[in-house]
């Protein structure tokens, strides 16, 4: 399960849902994440949780940016016309679908594509 920016955020923010959200996930779920992901999170990255948001990265898989993922989303931001959709959205869910698995989110308006098979998480 290729888990979105937001969820992961609100983990190292120590909201406890979020905490929950992932505690429940089933063990073969196996938690992923994007290299996109990671840049954002750190992007944003408090410098008390360095440690913490290490630690989480290093707990999941990082799926890199293929060029199959690259021209995917290019695709995902072409069709997205009118929609004010950001390439690294674009960039997360061409992953989910390369990945063929389900991308948990919380902010379903950034995935408009029929494409991305998405679990949207709410709290």
């Amino acid at each position: 399960m290729l888990i979105d920016t937001d969820i992961l955020i609100d983990f190292l923010r120590g909201k406890s849902e979020a905490q929950d959200f992932l505690l429940a996930l089933p063990d073969d779920a196996m938690p992923c994440c994007s290299a996109i992901t990671v840049a954002e999170i750190h992007a944003g990255m408090r410098k008390s949780e360095q440690g913490k948001t290490e630690e989480l990265i290093n707990s999941m898989i990082v799926l890199p940016v293929t060029k199959g993922v690259a021209e995917l989303a290019g695709r995902f931001k072409q069709e997205a016309r009118g929609f004010d959709l950001e390439l690294d959205d674009c960039l997360i869910a061409a992953t989910a679908v390369t990945e063929a698995t389900e991308l948990a989110t919380r902010n379903v308006r950034r995935y408009p594509t029929a494409q991305v098979r998405l679990l949207v998480v709410e709290y």
